[in-house]
């Protein structure tokens, strides 16, 4: 029986995926499926670049607000219910466009999950410990001896990630960079056409410090405000994310303006830079400047649905 097709948009934050989307699915009798890690948020909306009402084109659009910025979210959880989601849209005689910058989000909702031990509270909490008292790079450095693989695709700071790395090895005395190559995505339930959005470094530079400036002028600022408000922690593992992490700190008084939207620029482009590392190591990307004519989008999903 033949795989389920779906098309699949990929690229760098600020490089123009949801708009391309959206064109796309117009001509195509497309429905979109947002594959982001922070658009998942309920009331987290300028700081993730979610798309209005009105670029959203009368497009419906799923995988957006379906949990709130305290609950927990990952991406065994994502692939569950993108999957369904996705199924969904074909039953309905649609076709699922799956976009975003998540790149473990599209690995497993294509390839399936690594079946990894799961959390262990008690071993969590006592890494979160040390942590506190000797800083993430005292981790960090632990991981790179332990995992030398996983820790060079960690960002240094990212300390939800090389704790849960560290805690699996602990746990199983096996890296979890084991654990992901015996699985190796082998779970498949779906045909799939990758679009990759990319430009030169400057250009892409300046979107993402546009989009900061835009984000600002839209009322960041007043966004996160509302979130401390609603009681929503700045520690949370949702406002601990780039641009809400440097807005908490500029409201707490720890940045001044300046300074936060500096770091925010900075950071973005950073991310954007561990984007296009994941996704420069995935072979079947078919990557175009973002400036390409839609009509070549177009032609090529038609020929690939077909």
């Amino acid at each position: 029986m033949e795989k389920k097709r779906i098309v699949i948009i990929v690229g760098p934050t600020a490089v123009g995926k949801s708009l391309l989307a959206v064109k796309l699915a117009s001509t195509i009798n497309g429905q979109i499926v947002s594959a982001d890690s922070m658009q998942v948020y309920r009331y987290m909306d300028i700081g993730t670049a979610k798309p209005s009402c009105e670029e959203r084109g009368g497009i419906e659009h799923f995988m957006m607000d379906i949990v709130d910025p305290d609950q927990d979210f990952n991406a065994g959880m994502y692939t569950l219910m993108a999957r369904k989601t996705v199924d969904e849209i074909i039953n309905r005689g649609k076709t699922p466009i799956v976009v975003g910058g998540t790149g473990l989000y599209i690995k497993t909702l294509t390839r399936g999950i690594v079946n990894v031990p799961e959390k262990d509270e008690k071993l969590r909490k006592e890494l979160l410990r040390e942590r506190d008292i000797n800083g993430i790079d005292s981790l960090y450095r632990r991981l790179s001896k332990v995992d030398p693989v996983t820790a060079k695709q960690i960002h240094h700071n990212d300390s939800l990630r090389i704790i849960r790395a560290l805690e699996v090895y602990i746990k199983t005395k096996k890296p979890i960079s084991e654990w992901r190559q015996t699985h190796s995505f082998r779970d498949k339930p779906y045909k799939t056409i990758k679009f990759g959005l990319c430009l030169e470094r400057p250009l892409l530079y300046k979107r993402i410090e546009d989009r900061v400036e835009d984000m600002i002028k839209r009322g960041f600022v007043e966004e996160v405000s509302s979130l401390i408000s609603r009681g929503y922690s700045p520690s949370l593992k949702s406002m601990q994310s780039v641009g809400y992490r440097e807005i908490c700190r500029f409201i707490k008084g720890g940045l001044s303006y300046d300074e936060a939207l500096l770091l925010i620029k900075r950071n973005t482009k950073r991310y954007a830079k561990r984007q296009m590392t994941w996704f420069r190591k995935e072979s079947d990307i078919l990557w175009y400047s973002s400036d390409t004519s839609c009509n070549v989008f177009i032609n090529e999903a038609k020929r690939f649905l077909s």
